[in-house]
């Protein structure tokens, strides 16, 4: 093993237990205004499922979705702390939210042209979508404006 690149093991878990505000730093990377720590606690613990992934106490990667119950399910998160990008942790994340809802019908996501790669590797097609983004959003989340 490389000491200066030692292989650590990740962990993963959708144990609500384990959703501590002070663990989740460093994500939302290149958004304008960022959610809190507090406000990303706040979206997982209301979200239908999510997955974190850990490297020992820190959170590395996290995945989210939303869900009727029974049929559909969409996956408006996830990332991956730039680090640890590249060693399979997204990718694992996605097998286990589509895990979390088998049996459903079906499974959407958005995401930027460059990503689109990504996902199709793991099963996802592409699709026409539309997305609609409240600006002036009060919890502090704001997309860029022209």
């Amino acid at each position: 093993m490389d000491p200066a690149n030692p292989i650590r093991l990740i962990s993963y878990t959708n144990d609500p237990s384990c959703l501590k505000a002070e663990t989740l730093n460093g994500f939302f990377e290149g958004w304008v205004q960022k959610p809190t720590p507090e406000q990303h606690l706040e979206i997982l613990r209301n979200s239908a499922a999510f997955w974190l992934a850990f490297d020992e106490t820190r959170c590395v990667g996290f995945i989210n979705a939303i869900s009727d119950g029974f049929f559909y399910a969409a996956i408006p998160l996830l990332e991956v702390l730039p680090e640890y990008r590249g060693k399979g942790i997204g990718t694992e994340l996605i097998r286990r939210m589509r895990q979390s809802f088998e049996g459903f019908y079906g499974m959407d996501l958005i995401c930027d042209e460059n990503l689109a790669p990504f996902y199709e590797k793991r099963g996802f097609f592409r699709a026409v979508g539309m997305i609609w983004r409240n600006d002036g959003f009060g919890g502090g989340v704001q997309t860029p404006t022209d």
